[in-house]
């Protein structure tokens, strides 16, 4: 088995050089013309010591550069399941609603990313202040309310795949006593689904600005991550490598997540926040750096023992 596996990936990446029990070959993302690309078959990681792009699933590499009939023979040999066949049902249950759900903003929404009026100033400064600039505001077409059911609130919505709009939030900029009011909707969604990436890492975050500076992040608005979610299932279906920066005061909810997604042999790592802080306040630069330092998890373990470091 593992020689065929060798081979598969021979056609992919080319002849390779072998060293005790490692395989190197030149990387195929950063193309190095040395074969600094290590991949260890028996243990299923790779790694390459140019560029240190890294993972414990070497069915990623097949996946972003080798063709769809490789991924299925790499699936063949690893036994694992087709999670994409119509007649494979996971976490199917007759309660489930397949519908996508898709909202009105609400009627007095005004947006931000064009002329501003003299109106705009007071929700532009908020977001301002919190570090959110025209940049962002296009890209997650951000507005406000300045009357209405939602008056005095920034609305940021969220888009799926199709581009309708499926849940907002709604943030106060005045001094509500409620910070948020959102729509009586399910939180079963994929917040801002139009800007994933599903081939690149997907960060989990607590919040939707939180999203904004982790780049290609999920907010979990307040909730957790059940295996029969469209978030748990498309993560699973696209294979995608997961990073876990939730607020520090969230450890309990993290560590939930991660036994989930580890149980499905989903690659994770656990982004450590500093005490006190969440993405959205330590900025993009910041958080660049913590998760260029995240942990890769391997089993629930290497949490747990992660955790009691850093209390030392």
């Amino acid at each position: 088995m593992i020689t065929e596996k060798v081979q598969l990936v021979n056609n992919i990446l080319g002849y390779p050089r072998k060293q005790s029990s490692e395989h190197l070959y030149t990387c195929p993302f950063c193309n190095h013309h040395k074969k600094k690309f290590s991949v260890n078959f028996h243990n299923n990681v790779y790694k390459c010591w140019i560029c240190d792009a890294r993972g414990r699933n070497i069915r990623r590499v097949i996946r972003r550069y080798g063709s769809f009939t490789q991924l299925k023979e790499w699936d063949r040999l690893s036994g694992v399941v087709d999670f994409s066949s119509e007649t494979f049902e996971l976490f199917q249950e007759e309660d489930i609603i397949e519908l996508p759900q898709r909202l009105d903003l609400p009627k007095e929404f005004k947006t931000l990313t064009g002329t501003c009026s003299t109106v705009d100033k007071i929700p532009l400064s908020y977001l301002q202040k919190r570090g959110i600039d025209k940049g962002d505001i296009l890209k997650y077409k951000i507005g406000y309310c300045s009357e209405g059911e939602y008056e005095g609130r920034i609305i940021i919505p969220s888009f799926d795949m199709e581009g309708y709009v499926n849940y907002f939030i709604a943030r106060s900029y005045c001094n509500h006593w409620m910070r948020y009011k959102n729509p009586n909707a399910s939180r079963d969604v994929i917040f801002n689904e139009l800007n994933i990436d599903w081939d690149s890492d997907v960060v989990l975050v607590e919040g939707v600005f939180d999203a904004i500076f982790a780049g290609n992040a999920v907010a979990l608005l307040g909730s957790t991550l059940r295996e029969e979610s469209r978030l748990f299932q498309h993560i699973i279906k696209n294979d995608s490598s997961v990073f876990i920066a939730l607020d520090p005061d969230a450890e309990k909810k993290a560590m939930k997540i991660a036994r989930t997604l580890l149980k499905y042999d989903v690659e994770v790592w656990k982004v450590d926040m500093p005490e006190g802080s969440d993405v959205a306040s330590i900025g993009t630069s910041e958080f660049q750096k913590l998760k260029d330092n995240a942990v890769l998890l391997k089993d629930n373990q290497d949490f747990i023992l992660q955790r009691k470091i850093m209390s030392i």
